[in-house]
Parts: C-alpha cells; sequence; structure tokens
C-alpha cells in the first residue's frame, strides 16, 4: 500500500518534520512536503537528502499557513495528510489574538483543502502537550492523560499555548461538522519535549536548553521539569497515528519520562565533562530568578514552571500505537552530538566526535 500512498507532509523542513519525512520515505510512501520558501537552500538542501534509497523522490510544494495560496493544490491525491507546520510571526506580535488568529486560520485553510480533495481519510495534526498541562495548580503527584485541557484563563499562559490549544479545539469541531460525503479522520498527537538528533537545517527551539547548558549560557539552573520524547520516535508515533485504524479520533500523548533540568544537565555533565564543557549543576533560588526575570524574557516565560512537576500518562501511546520510547539519556547525548557536528554548539580541542 505505501508505495502508492501520498502523504503531505506541512511544515517539512523542521525539526520534527525532517525525522517524520525520512521514516515516511523509508517505508516507501510517495512524500510531499509543504515549505514557506523554496529557495532557502539551508533548509531545502537538508530535506533532499533524508533518503538516498527512497523509492520515490520528496516533492517540495510552497506554501504559507498565512495565505490560502497552494493548499488545494498541496492536497490534491493525496491519502494522508500529517499537520507539523507552526506559524511563526515575522514580528513580535502586539497582542496574544495577533499570535492566536493565525495559528488557528492556519489549522482550518489546511483541514479545509481537506474537505475538498475528495481524497483525504485522515490527517495527524502536531499539537502539544502544553495544551493538557498549564495553568492548573494540582498536587505533586497529579498524572496528566488525554482528558486535561490547559487552563487559558489562568494568569501567565503563554501565547503559544493558546495558540496551540485553540488550534486543536478548531480541527476537532472543524471534523465533527463535516457532513457525511467529506467525512475524514482526525488523530491529534501531543508530544512534550522534543529531543534527539538534528536533520534538519537551522536553529529550532529544542535546541536552546542544551546550547545554554553546553555552552554554559547561565552559571545555574532551573527548577523545571519536561515529560521527553525521542525525535526518532515521534517519527514512529506519526505513522502510527497515521495508519492504525483505532487512532481515529483519538487524542495521544505523546512522551515518556519527566526529566528536571538538574538531571538533564547531569546527564551532559557526565558525557560532555571530559571533553571540555562545563555544564552548570546549581539551581538558582527563587527570588534571585524572580529578580532576573525583569531583564531576562526567558526567565519570565519559565517562571510558572517552576517547582512544577510533569507526570504524563502515555499508556494510549504505548497500548494504541505499539511505541515504546527510548530513554531520555540516550537522546540527550545523541542530540548534543549531532548539534555539535552541524556547528550549534562550539566544538572545544578535547571533543572526541561519538562512536556509531
Amino acid at each position: 500500500m505505501a508505495s502508492d500512498t501520498l502523504v503531505l507532509v506541512t511544515g517539512a523542513s523542521g525539526f520534527t518534520a525532517t525525522h517524520v519525512v525520512q521514516q515516511l520515505q523509508e517505508e516507501g510512501y510517495r512524500v510531499r512536503g509543504t515549505v514557506r520558501d523554496l529557495n532557502n537552500e539551508k533548509k531545502i538542501k537538508p530535506l533532499q537528502g533524508l533518503c538516498p534509497t527512497a523509492k520515490h523522490p520528496l516533492e517540495l510544494v510552497e506554501t504559507d499557513l498565512d495565505d490560502d495560496a497552494g493548499w488545494e493544490e498541496a492536497v490534491t491525491g493525496c491519502t494522508y495528510v500529517i499537520h507539523i507546520a507552526s506559524v511563526v510571526p515575522k514580528n513580535a506580535p502586539p497582542n496574544d489574538e495577533a499570535f492566536i488568529r493565525p495559528a488557528v486560520d492556519g489549522t482550518l485553510r489546511i483541514l479545509k483543502a481537506c474537505e475538498n480533495s475528495g481524497t483525504v481519510k485522515r490527517v495527524v495534526q502536531t499539537s502539544s502537550i502544553a495544551t493538557a498541562t498549564e495553568g492548573h495548580s494540582h498536587e505533586d503527584d497529579y498524572v496528566y492523560t488525554e482528558k486535561d485541557w490547559s487552563n487559558l484563563d489562568a494568569p501567565y499562559i503563554h501565547a503559544y499555548v493558546k495558540s496551540k490549544c485553540m488550534s486543536e479545539k478548531a480541527a476537532l469541531e472543524f471534523v465533527q461538522k463535516l457532513p457525511d460525503e467529506k467525512q475524514f479522520e482526525l488523530v491529534v498527537l501531543n508530544p512534550g519535549y522534543v529531543v534527539g538528533p538534528v536533520l534538519c537545517g537551522g536553529k529550532v527551539d529544542s535546541m536552546n536548553m542544551p546550547i545554554s547548558l553546553m555552552q554554559r549560557e547561565r552559571p545555574y539552573l532551573l527548577k523545571v521539569q519536561f515529560p521527553i520524547v525521542d525525535v526518532r520516535d515521534l517519527g514512529k508515533i506519526h505513522i502510527k497515528a497515521m495508519t492504525v485504524p483505532e487512532a481515529a479520533g483519538n487524542r495521544i500523548l505523546a512522551g515518556g519520562e519527566s526529566l528536571w533540568m538538574k538531571e538533564i544537565a547531569a546527564i551532559l555533565r557526565e558525557e560532555f565533562q571530559s571533553q571540555g564543557y562545563s555544564v552548570p549543576t546549581t539551581e538558582a533560588p527563587m527570588f534571585l530568578l524572580r529578580f532576573l526575570s525583569y531583564f531576562d524574557k526567558t526567565l519570565a516565560f519559565f517562571l510558572p514552571f517552576m517547582n512544577k512537576t510533569m507526570i504524563i500518562d502515555n499508556s494510549k501511546m504505548t497500548s494504541l500505537l505499539g511505541v515504546e520510547l527510548r530513554p531520555a539519556k540516550e537522546s540527550f547525548i545523541d542530540m548534543v552530538y549531532s548539534m555539535i557536528e552541524a556547528g550549534h554548539i562550539r566544538k572545544t580541542p578535547q571533543y572526541t566526535p561519538q562512536k556509531k
């Protein structure tokens, strides 16, 4: 079936999407990817070499979530659509609505094109764990499940969280209202902090913490915890969500063990200290962070997450999709080696390439 099946992957040049594209090609699917700019060689060149043995060449089309143009053509002939692309504002939005509205409208543009295609059977939408875990004051032993939704009325909810949450709800409502003759299935994935080897060109948000730790941009750590998912496993999760019949209509938390930043730092320090990298080990006290947050927007963003445990129930992912995640330690180590080799983290004189 794979050799005759066309899959559209939106935002194909991104961190997660490059792994999805690669794995689809390795399984023999025909793959079409959307990108914002076909002339951006830094992002396009890595895509072209993801799977040298692919049965079908990767097809790329230029589209933008902010524009209606091109989406009808992009989904033409597709059986599946994996929607990973996110709206990236060209300038800092003046308010939350200016961030949220383009994200919601972009998702609806794609779903409308799928409705009109006559061929799309299922859409897999990549959302975020943040649509379930934010704005709550649960006890430390609380376990988040697919039934949880973030409280958008809570203070300090970031516009990104709101945009993901509202895009996800808009997609669910859109599919529920489809006429019978135009029905297609929807699966929503809610990944945690995505880490692992970097295949894409350019810098992505997942790199920020490893860069900060490895280059000691701050001499202290934040007491924050993250549910971890390896990008290679997330690629498998997307394909399973696309093909497993029972996945239809489900919202699925995609993440495994939750690690504090201090635990992540310890993993990197153990592996890279002998290679000339000085990873911080001390957590900063809250009073200091509150003071520094007046001058540091990144710290201000993380303040609501301080001291908050993030335990998730991934049983639906493991039972329904049959995906077991690799250890987070392996994911972080592999990610940092790939980032050093790609030039995102500076090489030290003592650096030794990873043994394969």
